[in-house]
């Protein structure tokens, strides 16, 4: 299918029917510029040289310039013309007055140069393979280095782009010799050498990449002339002086200090020094602490009679003349009302919390011990409530079918004392399961002690049972239990006794389901 030219388009086409231009009309009308700024080297160097070619590079375009070292390859920055027709283009007045305030005569800037042209593929391939061979010459300078006995520790090579210059950067705090070593090195690459010192900035400069925010080391992207940074900056700035945490890469103050050091010295400048004495609205007091961010001031309240004086923060905007200020203790503020914890000490604060949640923990136990209890009660002993009235005749109050009851929580007895303590009449053979009856049970009396139901305590209460009745004569199950459980009563007998006995006036329940009346109990010899 062909496509035929429609006439909007066309009319777009026509340069006399529209108001704007085209990004190849725009290009076109441009003239060549006459001077740019750009870098250069490994420590990034500046330089603003001529150019009398024809073409029209742009920004980040790589040329091939001629500075006072060698030829190199560099990066565009800007253009310094007028005829550049550039946004990004600066005048040569704003271009200096920026160096100025960068550093000045500090800042790296050069003007002995020129560009030659734009950078081909071919002067890209060589600008990489000179990068690879001083990289691999490294270890070789070192060694040599080492041999020479140079006191100083090499760093990083740099080859131009002609080869004609080796720069050589080494890490030393003081003047040394190194006439020797370059001498060698001459011999060894046929080329000119240059030694050039550097000190720790400068090495991160050349050898380090990201610093811990995330960003490329600032010495290595955009600054120029590095500063040497202040403790006292650092001890504004920062909360804490951890080595790790205030130095960058390499081991001085990190760069980032000096740039909100005059926010942070205008913001300080508003604060009132510690110990100096200030109004609030609460009363007077003395400062104690500030904070620069945040403005606000921390300010212990004069002391009342018996009382330890408060501390409160207050912004620096509500500080008063402390001598027209409210007394202590005649203002009762909101803020006091709504937050009950103001003015006191972290110390306070926090035995104040502990004492809450305590409170709050011994409730929750209580309530969850007493759940446990009826549900424990209940998964016992779901028939308990019918169990008196449809238990038969000889079997537990606590069975209902007869079996043997479960065992159920232990509850304490009230102590009996007097006719009731007397009369109690005990079976210590149902403890040990055998099926017995009192003789009030087999006269017909079926009544039992409702407490011997729920009571679990068989050990304690069955000492004070066979105490006794081996005191009154009656015990009714020594003949039966036989000479086979004499160890085991002694045995209960040494537990503590307790006054009283467990039962009423009838005998103690049976353990198990009785089959019928039993004889009368045979008399103790």
């Amino acid at each position: 299918m062909s496509i035929f030219p429609l006439p909007m388009f066309e009319r777009d086409g026509d340069p006399k029917f529209r108001d704007g231009l085209t990004d190849e009309e725009i290009y076109a009308r441009l003239k060549p510029p006459t001077s740019m700024v750009c870098k250069f080297g490994r420590m990034k160097l500046i330089g603003e040289y001529p150019y009398r070619g024809d073409a029209k590079p742009g920004c980040g375009s790589k040329l091939v310039v001629r500075t006072f070292r060698a030829v190199e390859i560099a990066e565009m920055l800007t253009t310094t013309c007028a005829n550049s027709g550039c946004g990004k283009s600066v005048s040569r007045s704003e271009m200096m007055t920026y160096i100025e305030n960068s550093g000045g005569r500090d800042y790296p800037f050069q003007t002995n140069g020129e560009v030659l042209r734009l950078a081909t593929v071919e002067d890209l391939n060589r600008a990489s393979a000179c990068n690879d061979k001083a990289s691999a010459a490294l270890p070789r300078v070192r060694e040599m280095a080492a041999d020479a006995r140079f006191p100083a520790k090499i760093v990083d090579l740099e080859l131009t782009l002609d080869e004609s210059l080796l720069l050589v950067f080494y890490l030393c705090d003081e003047r040394i010799d190194f006439r020797d070593l370059a001498e060698n090195l001459a011999r060894e690459f046929s080329c000119r050498i240059e030694m050039r010192q550097v000190g720790a900035r400068d090495e991160a400069r050349l050898v380090a990449d990201y610093e811990r925010c995330g960003q490329h080391c600032c010495c290595k992207n955009f600054l120029k002339v590095l500063k040497p940074i202040s403790m006292r900056s650092a001890k504004i700035q920062k909360a804490t002086l951890d080595p790790l945490k205030i130095s960058g890469r390499c081991g001085r103050l990190m760069c980032c200090l000096r740039y909100e050091d005059s926010t942070y010295e205008d913001l300080r400048q508003r604060l009132p020094k510690n110990k100096t004495r200030v109004g609030t609205s609460e009363g007077p007091g003395i400062v104690v602490d500030s904070k620069i961010l945040v403005q606000l001031v921390l300010v212990k309240l004069d002391a009342l009679d018996g009382e330890f004086g408060r501390e409160i923060a207050v912004p620096v905007e509500e500080l008063m003349d402390p001598n027209d200020c409210p007394a202590i203790g005649s203002v009762a503020t909101k803020a006091k009302q709504g937050d009950p914890m103001r003015g006191m000490n972290q110390r306070a604060v926090r035995e104040k919390l502990a004492a809450e949640r305590s409170t709050k923990l011994a409730k929750q136990d209580h309530y969850h011990e007493k759940a446990t209890d009826t549900n424990s009660n209940q998964n016992q002993n779901p028939n308990a409530s019918a169990a008196p009235s449809q238990a038969p005749i000889g079997a537990d109050a606590g069975s209902a079918d007869g079996t043997t009851p479960t065992k159920k929580k232990r509850r304490k007895r009230k102590r009996r004392t007097g006719a009731d303590a007397n009369s109690t009449d005990t079976n210590p053979a149902a403890e040990r399961g055998v099926s017995t009856r009192s003789s009030s049970a087999a006269s017909g009396d079926t009544s039992s002690d409702a407490d011997d139901g729920d009571d679990g305590d068989d050990g304690n209460d069955s000492g004070a049972e066979d105490a006794s009745n081996n005191a009154s004569g009656t015990n009714a199950a020594s003949g039966a239990a036989g000479a086979s459980d004499a160890p085991r009563r002694k045995k209960r007998r040494g537990r503590g006794r307790r006054r009283g006995g467990r039962g009423g006036e009838s005998g103690g329940p049976s353990s198990g389901p009785s089959t019928g009346p039993s004889s009368p109990p045979p008399t103790s010899m």
